[in-house]
């Protein structure tokens, strides 16, 4: 089954709006010829410099940099210097977002997604629309969607801890 590959344009909507949308769609990678695709289940949306759960809230860095370009390609950063996590990067260029792939069909966490599909820090910036190694794809799939807190951001201010931005499939 084929999908339609998302956009430069879509990904140029921000993240509050990409974060529970990308739930259904599925996640494409082709590594040393081999092309996986799966749904994805889970998302957490990461809102610029104002959300202190955000890489970006202290500003740009060499590590985020990434974050503040236009959207539609991979953050993919080192969480406790063991496993890579994908986010999306979303938006417009200057305007720092993301959304996290928390979860895909049979890989169920951020760090084990990445392990799964081979995906490490050696592609963080890549083109998430015409690179040939991962993409987005819509099969018009509109699942029931859950919102609740994200996870893991004890960091963060109460008010961005609070916020409804983490998005599973409703089972």
């Amino acid at each position: 089954m084929e999908g339609r590959i998302l956009t430069k344009e879509y990904f140029l909507n921000p993240a509050t709006v990409i974060a529970s949308d990308l739930v259904g769609k599925y996640l494409c990678v082709c590594i040393n010829g081999q092309t996986q695709k799966r749904m994805i289940t889970e998302t957490e949306c990461y809102f610029g410099e104002e959300d202190t759960a955000c890489h970006a809230s202290k500003g740009k860095t060499n590590r985020t940099k990434i974050l503040f370009e236009d959207g539609g390609i991979a953050y993919i950063y080192l969480c406790y210097g063991i496993h890579s996590l994908l986010n999306v990067v979303t938006g417009e260029k200057d305007h720092p977002e993301a959304v996290l792939i928390r979860g895909i069909e049979g890989a169920y966490g951020p760090g084990k997604l990445t392990k799964e599909l081979g995906i490490t820090t050696l592609l963080n910036g890549i083109s998430l629309i015409d690179s040939g190694i991962m993409w987005i794809e819509d099969w018009n799939i509109k699942p029931k969607i859950i919102a609740s807190k994200r996870i893991g951001i004890d960091y963060a201010l109460e008010k961005d801890r609070n916020r409804l931005w983490r998005y599973t499939i409703e089972k």
